[in-house]
């Protein structure tokens, strides 16, 4: 098995290199991001679940502010500037927009490099392709100053040797869009833990003030 993959990827000239090189790349960013986004969930959890929400029930939100200060966590973050504006009296759009403004401060970090791996996947697409046509026009040049009797087999071997940057190319593509596709519900799914906490918290001070705005 080795030896037909080795074998393939000799034969497919010079263009196999540079698509190898981007397929190393995207999955280099895809065991970064997958490990970077798992971290991230497991600190959302502890901090919150663990932390926040339970002194947020309480309606201890002093120390609620101080657990999300002392927390690294994406979502401490976030309630943090929600609680800080209950803190200090505003009212409840004005705590709404404190954590909308936290999100927008987080998710760049949580969709970071991502989108590189769509675009890896449409170099290594076109690079097969541009392979595979660079291969046959060195093909048909070969067999118009060759043997007539041997221009089937010369032109058959040639075109099929050519076809293998395509195919890897479209090998390496394939899986890096799965991986981005499985990033982007991750990082889909972290902003929705966001926005459940955030909910949760506006709850919770509804629950305090039927009726009344936070302030």
């Amino acid at each position: 098995m080795l030896e037909t993959v080795i074998r393939f990827f000799q034969e497919g000239g010079p263009f196999m290199y540079p698509i190898a090189l981007v397929l190393m790349i995207g999955l280099a960013i895809t065991l970064e991001r997958f490990i970077y986004l798992g971290a991230v969930r497991r600190r959302n959890r502890l901090a919150f679940e663990k932390g926040i929400l339970p002194l947020l029930r309480k309606r201890d939100y002093q120390r609620a502010m101080k657990a999300a200060n002392s927390s690294d966590s994406a979502i401490a973050s976030i309630m943090g500037a929600g609680i800080g504006r209950l803190l200090n009296n505003h009212r409840r759009e004005d705590i709404e927009y404190a954590m909308e403004e936290g999100l927008m401060e987080v998710l760049p970090r949580l969709e970071k490099r991502t989108q590189y791996l769509a675009t890896l996947a449409n170099i290594a697409t076109l690079m097969g392709l541009l392979g595979t046509i660079i291969g046959l026009i060195a093909a048909f040049t070969a067999v118009a100053a060759a043997d007539p009797a041997q221009k089937a087999t010369l032109l058959s071997e040639s075109i099929s040797v050519a076809m293998n940057t395509t195919a890897f190319g479209l090998m390496s593509a394939i899986p890096l869009l799965m991986f981005h596709a499985l990033l982007q519900t991750r990082t889909n799914e972290i902003v929705d833990s966001f926005e459940m906490a955030g909910v949760k918290l506006l709850n919770i001070i509804s629950d305090q003030f039927p009726g009344q705005s936070a302030a």
